[in-house]
């Protein structure tokens, strides 16, 4: 049993395809095959059901591939205890952001970063909710910025910072007169949202429990917060927006955003690692420059 057995036999089971995880481990396919076939036969169980598409690990697999993750990670930890020691910081990190957040605030710390920590190579993919916790679990993504408390059990999450919810208005509605905005003032009817797949979505939608009761005079979503508030800009509607984005919006525009009143009228921006990470001195190296940029 090797090092790399185990690593190829974790990428198929993460990637569910043989081809696929070859190239991820930049070897041909029938020396991975091989490898694993090894493995197998040195265990005397089949680990992986070739028969199903996409691959997935047989019962035996499954209670191998615990092991597995346990002994990678210690293994790869050897790494980065030696990189810690010599005082170096390098690699290549991985990095989802949710579109509700990424256009407010990566460009915020990513210059930073990237000057503070030449030798890191940062790939950035803008990714719903529900993408970033399919990529973490499949090593797709090492780290994601995510809002708190949407990503399960197999994902540990470090909370960053609170970003409150605000109401954007129309000049048009009867609300753009009140200098603070309560739930119960809203028509939902008037309620414009993200589209679904979007963790934004459902957290307005609890806040506003009604709104799946009451007729709507639009139906209209977006994947986008800035189309939303253009959709606004010439209706009678409404929407609600993060914190972050209220600094972008025009000064013309500022009588439009109106504070909420409610208990938890805000989420939480946490930072989202699978539990079997190992690159942390990366994520603690990401997570300090972000709160210093936000705190600037």
């Amino acid at each position: 049993m090797t090092i790399i057995q185990l690593e190829y036999l974790l990428a198929v089971a993460n990637f569910g395809s043989f081809s696929i995880a070859a190239e991820h481990c930049f070897v041909t396919q029938p020396s991975l095959s091989m490898q694993i076939k090894a493995l197998e036969e040195e265990l005397g169980v089949v680990l992986l059901d070739r028969s199903k598409k996409p691959v997935i690990p047989t019962e035996a697999g499954e209670a191998v591939l615990v092991q597995v993750r346990e002994a990678l990670k210690e293994y790869n930890s050897v790494k980065e205890v030696v990189q810690q020691l010599k005082g170096e910081m390098s690699g290549r990190l991985r990095l989802g952001v949710i579109p509700t957040i990424a256009p407010y605030l990566l460009h915020k710390f990513i210059p930073k970063f990237v000057k503070s920590y030449p030798k890191v190579e940062l790939e950035v993919r803008e990714m719903k909710t529900e993408h970033i916790i399919e990529a973490l679990n499949h090593d797709k993504v090492d780290v994601a910025i995510v809002a708190g408390g949407t990503c399960g059990d197999t994902i540990t999450e470090y909370d960053l910072f609170d970003d409150r919810f605000y109401a954007y208005v129309s000049p048009l509605s009867p609300l753009h007169n009140k200098a603070n905005i309560r739930m119960e003032d809203i028509d939902m009817r008037e309620l414009i949202l993200l589209s679904e797949g979007h963790c934004m979505r459902d957290q307005v939608l609890e806040l506003c429990q009604a709104r799946s009761r009451m007729p709507m005079h639009y139906n209209f979503e977006s994947g986008s917060i800035d189309t939303l508030m253009r959709i606004v800009d010439c209706t009678t509607s409404m929407t609600i927006i993060p914190q972050m984005a209220v600094e972008y919006v025009p000064e013309a525009r500022r009588s439009q955003v109106k504070m909420l009143f409610k208990g938890a009228s805000s989420r939480k921006i946490s930072l989202a690692i699978r539990r079997t990470y190992v690159k942390r001195s990366l994520v603690d190296a990401l997570k300090t420059t972000i709160l210093e940029c936000v705190a600037r």
